[in-house]
């Protein structure tokens, strides 16, 4: 249900404009049970909210745009773990990527110290130190030493270490697309989770500023109205700084 609401939510969500999209400042799971719970506490005051200038819409709105909000926020954590495990991968396999490269370079220059077309090509693929340069590093120095096979053998070079730069350049070549890629994704999906979440937040603010201007005087129907978190957080904010200022002007002994 929740990918449906998503789906036709999707044209609402994709205009929110960038300017007005905001931040979550709170668990999206507690921003939608609390989404939730508000349009459920709302349905015995609609008189009075819709009297009040409330667009009812709003309210018949929240289950859908909760339920988005919570999809929404679904698809940016898979993605978003899709990259902190590529982005593990390629730290427990990069150095020995990187260290590979090292080690054919230092025998390539040596091997190749006598022959300076050969050697030149050597130093331009020296040349950077990016994960790009590795991977394409690896490419370059297995034809290369593929091509001019005799200065290698003489040296009593395993020729089998070409075939592992070859196999390794691959692999992480398709792990760094994995991590690049999956960030663009991530970031494209978390822009999509926050405009989700500002939709579903101007519904909620709009039916809570309604009902706490209506029930100003009515203390048991206004709590409704008002953000049991950010009610709990302010709590102990509140307290911390009561204790904080109590230690401050306490005398000292």
């Amino acid at each position: 249900m929740s990918q449906q609401d998503y789906e036709n939510k999707l044209a609402a969500i994709q205009a929110v404009s960038d300017a007005d999209v905001a931040t979550p400042n709170i668990p999206i799971s507690v921003a939608v049970q609390e989404a939730e719970n508000l349009y459920y506490w709302c349905q015995t005051d609609k008189d009075k909210l819709v009297a009040a200038g409330l667009r009812w819409e709003l309210v018949d709105d929240l289950p859908a745009r909760a339920a988005a909000c919570r999809y929404a926020q679904s698809v940016w954590n898979k993605d978003h773990q899709s990259v902190e495990e590529a982005q593990k991968e390629w730290k427990e396999k990069s150095p020995a990527a990187f260290d590979l490269r090292d080690e054919l370079l230092h025998h390539f220059f040596f091997a190749y110290r006598n022959a300076p077309d050969v050697y030149s090509k050597v130093n331009t693929i020296a040349e950077g130190n990016g994960n790009a340069d590795m991977i394409q590093d690896l490419s370059d120095l297995t034809i290369l030493g593929k091509q001019y096979p005799d200065p290698l053998n003489s040296i009593s070079l395993d020729m089998a270490l070409l075939d592992e730069a070859s196999s390794t350049s691959d692999e992480m070549a398709t792990l760094l697309a994995r991590v690049n890629g999956g960030q663009k994704t991530q970031d494209q999906t978390k822009i999509l989770r926050d405009k989700a979440f500002t939709h579903l937040k101007d519904a909620v603010d709009e039916i809570r500023h309604t009902g706490q201007y209506v029930f100003w005087r009515d203390d048991d129907r206004k709590k409704g109205y008002i953000s049991p978190y950010f009610r709990q957080r302010n709590k102990a904010n509140a307290k911390k700084q009561s204790t904080t200022e109590s230690q401050q002007t306490a005398p000292t002994k």
